[in-house]
């Protein structure tokens, strides 16, 4: 499984013309889930994103987690980050989940993030969404577990 996680100062998801998501400051987190992929991991993967300290403290450094500030998670399901791309100029998906099981393990993501931080929102599993961000940085990590 793949984290991509952008910090940004606001964030919002829209299907089809409708905001089904937003957050002001806070991380915008791009969950690709592989085939092998489950839920133990994946509860330690939410619990790192917000540990992971990339806001900064009062010396500028990157010391605070989006928990320590309080920011908002907005968490969105991208079955490309799955994508095998080490060779040739197609990706291939070969690597990713069945699209019942990653909506299953997207879902109990969504569940176990709630449960951890008051701040939370969601994009729409398997739905055309139109992402707007303003990065903050910009500031960008991947996070693999």
């Amino acid at each position: 499984m793949k984290a991509l996680l952008q910090r940004v100062r606001r964030a919002s998801v829209e299907v089809e013309g409708q905001c089904v998501g937003e957050i002001e400051q806070g991380l915008l987190v791009f969950l690709g889930l592989e085939k092998e992929d489950g839920e133990e991991a994946l509860a330690k993967l939410i619990s790192r994103i917000l540990a992971y300290r990339v806001f900064a403290d009062e010396q500028g450094r990157m010391n605070k987690s989006v928990a320590d500030i309080a920011g908002g998670v907005l968490l969105v399901s991208q079955f490309t980050l799955a994508a095998d791309t080490k060779k040739g100029l197609r990706p291939g998906f070969s690597t990713a989940a069945e699209p019942a099981r990653a909506r299953q393990l997207y879902e109990f993501a969504l569940a176990d993030l709630s449960g951890k931080h008051p701040v939370v929102a969601s994009g729409e599993f398997g739905a055309d969404m139109q992402i707007s961000l303003l990065n903050d940085g910009p500031v960008t990590f991947l996070l693999e577990a």
